[in-house]
Order: structure tokens, then C-alpha cells, then sequence
């Protein structure tokens, strides 16, 4: 086995990487840009080594530093955990030629598996069942030749990469030419290789994928399926192990369908195969490509079988041999993962960011976090917005979704928003819990999953807070003390208008903290009372009820308060004759989210419509088109190609022409 190992990779997968290290005596190496000097993973680590700037391509894209970075801290092994480097073929051959000894499989079958259209190729003549499609299109005339024989819809895929990147569903011809213009530029910015293939697009599908298990000798195991169908933008949020959609021949079917893949290139390591299948016929299903790495949502597979797959890849790597046959693999109980992303659903999933400024992760009995978080962890634009994931086990499907809902609702990010309220809905909606999934289902329930409450619990929570701070904590001597209000002829009460979240309420407290009767935009008083405890968080009692939220307060004096996994920024607005909302003759666009301008496609002057594209933003290696809010006039254009832009960033304004209203 190893002595030190140099982990090629940042956030929750390198902090997950180290813990298996540590509990095999393996010194670990971490690297870092930086960006992320202070991260957890760095803190970790028992060696930490500086990449370069937060620029991926000049850290942890750059295959020259990362391997000085092993050689000079005496690293014998390199793990590239997943995405970066992990299934880059001249970064393996490069550790090679280092001497170092690349914790994944040989240099062949990365190129092998890497490019989809030779991988759906060797594995065809394997036997493997693989998609109707056209392979190697690079323009759109041919790309819309392969459409037309295909059959529309079709799915446009890069071949140098997934994670859906560059992905693009056309449902007929007219949508064809912007897709594959917009498909092939994300593609080029993502892997460098702007190809694309055309698949046919599957009704109803339901992704499912087999983890592969094979060391140098020959053996070559399947770990069981999981199902990864609940996606947004092609990306997985929910991942299952096993798959209630399969019965026992069809898993069994589908295992040695994955192995041969894995045989058919000599495959040593661990891995996935990754498949489609139809709902409406689960006995039929289609290689969708092999992932050379560990995945995201391994640890599922984990919970069931009770392997370490990252113990695996070491001693696989190191030459062991692997210590179980085919007939010692069983699956036990059920296991749902959760990807904990800085992400606005209700905005199409625009990535956010942010500093957490608090953070509380659950834990007990077969809960699992895998996190790369700490309190001060800066979120920024640079890189993939998923921040840690949660897993839970139980004996059957219904305990486990219902422990994985609880175990998010006791998770507080404070500071960066996330996803997380949507994730509770989700595994919570009647269609996941029945188990009919498949990968349309959020797109068509999003509405639903999003739909959020009016903030006003929040609202009264953060009022009762200001008025905590502002009451005084010794007995009261002076009246004029006491925050109430108090004029001639009776109390006012502490008027205060606050932001919630994107909703702007007035707030009325009347009376202590103790025992106060509370007012939103002039509803019925409500009683209620607040108190602190010695974790600083804040208990409100009402209507028979405590509540409990916990709290963060940020340099700008906004407060982050969180109960159930939902977490809401609140700021006071100094003004309390200001109205609701800023009213504008036109129609401002700022941007959805940190992150640099990729294009700007209009120009002051020109005429616009609602919906027409202005400007493409990219934010986390994923392209967001910004358009036109209003019919109009383009006023002015407020950024340029290659700009950074924070959140809420003006970029252009949109004025009605004149005579229109």
C-alpha cells in the first residue's frame, strides 16, 4: 500500500478522499488555488500544496502543476476523485511518466470510454445495447441529417464530456441551429472539443447506472444499480441504490451487461455504465456512456453494500487483488442521496454564492454527510456549485426517503442560498415516493417543488430579534429605556420595515420580547414571545408552538435566519416611507447570478422583444442566456464580453418605445 497519496481535487470529494486515507494510515496530500487556501479540504489534509490562481486551468486543470505537486511532496499515488482531471488520459499518462501511480484505470480505457462516440462503438461490438444515434456531427447541416434520421425529438450531446454540459433536447427543426451553436460553445469552453452526437430521445426515461468494480487480475464485479432520474438542466439532485424500477433478472442482466463494458477495455478500477431505460418497458435498456472515475453518488452503493469504493481504488491501485466474487455482493436495505447545491431553484437553478457564515450539518444513525464546508468557506463563481451532499439509510425505501427529508431539514447553510427546501419537496412529492420517476419530472413539477410560503414567520422572528437587541438586559429604571414607542398618550410600538428573502414587509412589535403581540402589513396582532439560548439561536413561541431558528449575522448587518431547512436573509430597510418595490419606467436587467459575460448579443438602440436573448452569462462552467423583460428599446448595454458581474449586477436597461405603454 501506499505512503502518501495527493488528492487532485477541491471541496466535498477531496475532504471524502482524505477520510479514507486517514482511516488507512495513508499520509494525504491536498492541493488548492487560491481561492480556496482556507478551505476545508486544505485544513484536512496532513500537507497542503499551492496550485496557482483560482483560474481552473491554471490549478487544478494543470496537469505540469499537479504532478510537480506530487513529486515534490513525496506523493507515491495521485486520486483525481471526480470531474477536473479524473478522466484525463494525458494527466494519467503524465503521473506514469512521473512515476506516480494514477488511482484510476489504465490510460486506454480512459480514451476508450472518454469519447462517447468510440465508447458507444466498442461497446457495441461488445453486445451492449446502445442508443440510436449519429456519431461525430460537427456542424449543423449534419447535424440535422442525423436529426431527420433519427426522428425528432433528439438529444445533442458533446463527446468529449458529460455531466450534462453542452446537452441540449431539440424537439423539432426550427430549435436545431441555436442548439447546436449554443451546445458546441459550451462544449469547447467545458472540454476543449466542440463534436457533438445525436441520440434519439427516450420517452418517459429513467436513468440508471451500474457500478463496476475490477482489479488487475481479471476480476470484474457489478455493485448493483442506482437510479439517477431526478435531474435538473441533465444533472442529478436524487440519486437511489437500488432501483425500484428493476426486478432481480433485469438487474442481473443489466450487471453483466456493465461488466462486459468494463472487459471490453480492460478496465481496472472502479467506475460506472450508465444506461437508459424506458419506463414503459424496463426490460429494454440502451448504454448511455461509462464514467472512468468514482461518481458523485457513490456513496449509495456504499450504504448497501458496506464497501469503501475509495478504499477499493487504492488497494486496487496499489495491486491487490479484490477480496470478493460476484456471489458475495449483496445489496442491504435502501439508501437516497441529496446533492446540497448553492443554486435558486425558483430562478431555473442560477448558481448563487456567498460566505457561509453559519452551518450546521446533521448526523446520527445511518445519516451520512459528505461536505466540504466550514464556517468562512467563500462560495464563489469559480467552480461547480455543489457544496456537500446528504445520504441516509434505511431497511426499506419509505424509511430511507423519510430520514433523508429529516436529515435536510436539520441542515442550515447560513449565508449562501441553496437549494435545500427544494430538496425536501421534492423527495417528498407523491411521484417519488411511489417511485414513479424519471428524468422529466422536475421540469414538470417544478412549479410545485418551488412554490414557497410567504415569509412572515421569518419576518416575525427577525422583529422579535431586533427587539431582543434592543431591550434592555438589566431591570428597567428609565422608561425612555425601553423600545416602545412610548409617546404622550400611549406606545407606538417598534415600527420596522423589513426585507425577507425578496419580499419587503412593515413589522409591528407591541410589548417585551417576553410577551409581545406582533403586526405584519397591518394583519391581525398575533401573540407571541422570543427568547435566545446559549447557542445564540432564537426560540419564538406561538400559537402553542416553539420554533427554533438558528442565526448568522453578516458584515452588512443582514441576518440569516433557518428552521427546516429553509434559510432566509432579512435587512432592515432605513427608510419606512419607502414603497414595496423601486418602481421603473422600464425594464432593468441585472444579472441572476455571480459569474462572467460570455456574450452580448444586443446593442444600444436596437429594438427588442419580450424574451429575446441580450446577454449570455456564465456562472460555474454552465451558460445562462439573459433576456429582453419587456418589448422596448435597448437604452443602454452596462457590461462588455469577458466582464465579471456579481449578483444583482446591472447589465442593460430595456425602455418601452414611445407611443407604447
Amino acid at each position: 500500500m501506499f505512503d502518501t497519496v495527493l488528492v487532485a481535487n477541491r471541496g466535498e470529494i477531496a475532504v471524502r478522499v482524505i477520510r479514507t486515507l486517514r482511516a488507512l494510515g495513508i499520509r494525504s496530500v491536498a492541493v488548492h488555488s487560491d481561492a480556496d487556501a482556507d478551505s476545508r479540504h486544505v485544513a484536512e489534509a496532513d500537507v497542503a500544496y499551492r496550485l496557482g490562481p483560482a483560474d481552473a486551468a491554471r490549478s487544478y486543470l494543470s496537469v505540469p502543476d499537479v504532478v510537480a505537486a506530487a513529486v515534490a511532496t513525496g506523493a507515491q499515488a495521485v486520486h483525481p476523485g471526480y470531474g477536473f482531471l479524473s478522466e484525463n488520459s494525458a494527466f494519467a499518462q503524465e503521473c506514469e511518466r512521473a512515476g506516480l501511480v494514477f488511482v484510476g484505470p489504465p490510460v486506454a480505457a480512459i480514451e476508450a470510454m472518454g469519447d462517447k462516440i468510440r465508447a458507444k462503438e466498442t461497446v457495441a461490438a461488445a453486445g451492449v445495447p446502445v442508443v440510436p444515434g449519429a456519431n461525430d456531427v460537427s456542424d449543423v447541416d449534419s447535424v440535422a441529417a442525423a436529426a431527420e434520421r433519427v426522428g425528432y425529438p433528439v438529444l445533442l450531446k458533446p463527446s468529449a464530456g458529460g455531466g450534462g454540459k453542452g446537452m441540449r433536447l431539440v424537439h423539432e427543426p426550427g430549435e436545431l441551429a441555436p442548439a447546436v451553436e449554443s451546445a458546441q460553445r459550451e462544449a469547447r469552453g467545458a472540454f476543449g472539443d466542440d463534436r457533438l452526437l445525436v441520440e434519439r430521445f427516450v420517452a418517459d426515461p429513467r436513468h440508471i447506472e451500474i457500478q463496476v468494480l475490477a482489479d488487475a487480475h481479471g476480476t470484474v464485479l457489478h455493485l448493483g444499480e442506482r437510479e439517477c432520474s431526478l435531474q435538473r438542466r441533465h444533472q442529478k439532485i436524487v440519486e437511489e441504490a437500488p432501483s425500484v424500477l428493476l426486478d432481480e433478472a433485469t438487474r442481473a442482466r443489466m450487471g453483466a451487461a456493465a461488466a462486459e463494458a468494463a472487459r471490453s477495455v480492460g478496465y481496472v478500477g472502479a467506475g460506472t455504465v450508465e444506461f437508459i431505460v424506458s419506463s414503459a418497458a424496463p426490460g429494454e435498456f440502451f448504454f448511455l456512456e461509462m464514467n472512468t472515475r468514482l461518481q458523485v453518488e457513490h456513496p449509495v452503493t456504499e450504504l448497501v453494500t458496506g464497501l469503501d469504493l475509495v478504499e477499493w481504488q487504492l488497494r486496487v491501485a496499489a495491486g491487490e487483488r479484490l477480496a470478493l466474487v460476484q456471489d458475495d455482493v449483496r445489496l442491504t436495505g435502501h439508501a437516497v442521496e441529496a446533492r446540497v447545491y448553492a443554486e435558486d431553484p425558483a430562478r431555473d437553478f442560477v448558481p448563487t454564492g456567498g460566505t457561509v457564515l453559519g452551518l450546521h450539518e446533521p448526523t446520527g444513525e445511518h445519516v451520512r454527510v459528505d461536505s466540504g464546508l466550514r464556517p468562512g468557506t467563500v462560495v464563489a463563481s469559480h467552480y461547480d456549485p455543489m457544496l456537500s451532499k446528504v445520504i441516509a439509510w434505511g431497511p426499506d425505501r419509505a424509511s430511507a426517503l423519510r430520514r433523508l427529508d429529516r436529515a435536510l431539514a436539520d441542515t442550515t447553510v447560513l449565508g449562501v442560498p441553496t437549494n435545500v427546501p427544494f430538496l425536501r419537496a421534492l423527495v417528498r412529492h407523491p411521484d417519488v415516493v411511489a417511485g414513479r420517476l424519471d428524468t422529466g419530472l422536475v421540469e414538470r413539477e417544478l412549479s410545485a417543488l418551488v412554490a414557497g410560503v410567504r415569509p412572515d414567520e421569518f419576518a416575525v422572528a427577525a422583529a422579535l430579534d431586533r427587539v431582543l437587541e434592543l431591550w434592555p438586559r438589566t431591570p428597567v429604571v428609565d422608561p425612555w429605556d425601553v423600545p416602545s414607542g412610548w409617546r404622550p398618550g400611549g406606545s407606538a410600538g417598534v415600527t420596522m420595515r423589513l426585507r425577507v428573502g425578496g419580499d419587503e414587509m412593515l413589522v409591528r412589535v407591541d410589548g417585551p420580547p417576553s410577551g409581545a403581540r406582533v403586526t405584519v402589513d397591518g394583519g391581525e396582532p398575533l401573540p407571541v414571545a422570543a427568547a435566545r439560548d446559549a447557542e445564540n439561536a432564537l426560540t419564538v413561541r406561538v400559537a402553542g408552538q416553539s420554533l427554533r431558528y438558528r442565526r448568522a449575522q453578516a458584515p452588512d448587518g443582514t441576518v440569516w435566519y433557518a428552521r427546516d431547512g429553509r434559510a432566509v436573509p432579512v435587512s432592515e430597510r432605513p427608510n419606512l416611507l419607502a414603497s414595496h418595490a423601486e418602481s421603473v419606467a422600464g425594464g432593468p436587467v441585472t444579472s441572476p447570478m455571480p459569474g462572467t459575460v460570455l456574450l452580448v448579443k444586443a446593442e444600444a438602440g436596437e429594438k427588442v422583444a419580450a424574451g429575446n436573448p441580450l446577454l449570455v452569462v456564465e456562472a460555474m462552467k454552465m451558460e445562462h442566456t439573459i433576456t429582453a423583460p419587456i418589448d422596448g428599446v435597448v437604452s443602454r448595454i452596462d457590461v462588455r464580453a469577458g466582464q465579471q458581474v456579481a449578483l444583482d449586477e446591472p447589465l442593460a436597461l430595456v425602455t418601452p418605445e414611445e407611443g407604447t405603454s
